[in-house]
């Protein structure tokens, strides 16, 4: 055909759910499988259902589940996309908010905008989930991502974005003009150390050094750091967890994006999935006479990756944060024989820790012509300025000579 599809494509349907349980789990799950991303625990229908049956997603949150459905002419799902109505660009991590600034002062009106995300999750994964089964997966691709174009233009929306998507996704995105976006996060990357002290082994001496000393001062402190997972996580973690989270959000942000019925539901669901670092303080009895918590780093784990994602903390405990978030989550990954332990966004420190950055993408698609050209002019210029921050931080790597890279792209 003349746009590329093939027959079989030309009989797919192509519908909206408005939300993640009116879709077959089973059928979801058999799409988001990757083996590229194996047991991705962000774009399995119980997390999904998880973030709308809880609050954290729904209209009240500005996430109004929209979910992109592609069926073969037996009904049969073989394509889908998580995707949202947004009527603001908050838990996105990949920000616009200086678009939609520029774009409303000429007049335009930028929200609502499709966003095809996890919510609150800036971790790399699939998005246009197609059948690998089916006669054509990549034609299952071009049709989502030309449906992604229909629906912003038919309903006379601003614009899509599709953030951390895989390569072949991204594939299908840029292949039909979309602006590709790039930014850093900060990864660890198991070269198969024996333990913990077999990795600093990999360190300069004085980088070494300083890691040393960040931990003994948590365990001088008289903190006790505990990783749990699975059946040892107890209701009690997660109502201190959500007390931590919560009051530091307050203080950063102003707004706790996730509910504490999502964190009980998690626990209750995906325990095995979570990995959950705790820390009390003896000299800091609660109410009932028990070490208080004061301190917490939330991580979820698919087959080979762990991925760190909420901290929370109630008190100033030097360095409790980088053994928590950083130090614990890579001697779980190396007990457990994980690849690499994703660490997010911001923070160059993560760099003398062991965390080397990579480039990741997201992919837009600008309705208005002008806007477009703006958005492009930017993202071109701030390409070479994330290529530019990645080689000026890859030159602080703590790593002796060869042990250790980055640099690299999602």
């Amino acid at each position: 055909m003349a746009d590329g599809s093939s027959d079989w494509t030309a009989g797919l349907k192509v519908a909206v759910a408005p939300r993640i349980g009116a879709l077959d789990a089973a059928d979801w799950d058999r799409l988001a499988a990757s083996d590229a991303y194996p047991g991705h625990p962000f774009t399995r229908h119980t997390f999904l259902r998880i973030l709308e049956d809880s609050g954290s997603v729904g209209r009240k949150a500005g996430w109004l589940p929209q979910h992109l459905t592609v069926r073969d002419a037996q009904g049969r799902l073989v394509g889908a996309a998580p995707m949202y109505l947004k009527s603001h660009s908050y838990g996105e991590y990949v920000f616009d908010q200086g678009w939609a600034n520029a774009y409303e002062r000429a007049g335009g009106e930028y929200y609502p905008k499709l966003q095809v995300s996890i919510p609150f999750t800036p971790v790399t994964g699939p998005r246009l989930m197609a059948d690998p089964a089916c006669p054509d997966p990549d034609g299952v691709r071009r049709l989502m991502v030309a449906a992604l174009r229909a629906a912003a233009v038919d309903n006379k929306l601003s614009s899509v974005h599709v953030t951390f998507p895989t390569p072949e996704d991204r594939a299908a995105l840029t292949g039909a003009g979309w602006l590709d976006r790039h930014g850093i996060q900060y990864h660890w990357e198991n070269r198969g150390y024996r333990d913990f002290t077999d990795f600093l082994g990999a360190f300069s001496s004085r980088k070494r050094k300083a890691v040393r000393k960040e931990r003994q001062a948590v365990a001088d402190s008289g903190v006790e750091v505990l990783t749990l997972t699975g059946a040892e996580l107890r209701e009690e973690h997660w109502d201190a967890f959500f007390r931590l989270y919560n009051a530091t959000s307050d203080r950063k942000w102003g707004w706790a994006y996730l509910t504490e019925d999502f964190f009980h539901r998690l626990g209750a669901e995906m325990a095995d999935s979570v990995v959950l670092v705790m820390a009390r303080d003896p000299a800091r009895p609660d109410a009932k006479g028990r070490p208080a918590w004061v301190g917490g780093a939330l991580n979820l784990m698919g087959d080979d990756t762990l991925y760190g994602r909420n901290w929370g903390s109630a008190g100033d405990y030097p360095f409790l944060h980088f053994e928590a978030c950083y130090y614990r989550a890579i001697e779980f990954a190396i007990e457990r024989g994980l690849k690499r332990v994703e660490a997010g966004a911001q923070g160059e420190h993560k760099v003398q820790r062991g965390y080397l950055p990579v480039t990741t993408h997201s992919a837009h698609y600008m309705v208005d012509p002008a806007l477009r050209r703006a958005v492009a002019d930017f993202v071109e210029r701030e390409r070479e300025g994330v290529a530019a921050d990645i080689e000026a931080l890859m030159a602080e790597s703590p790593y002796r000579q060869g042990g250790g890279s980055g640099g690299g792209s999602e």
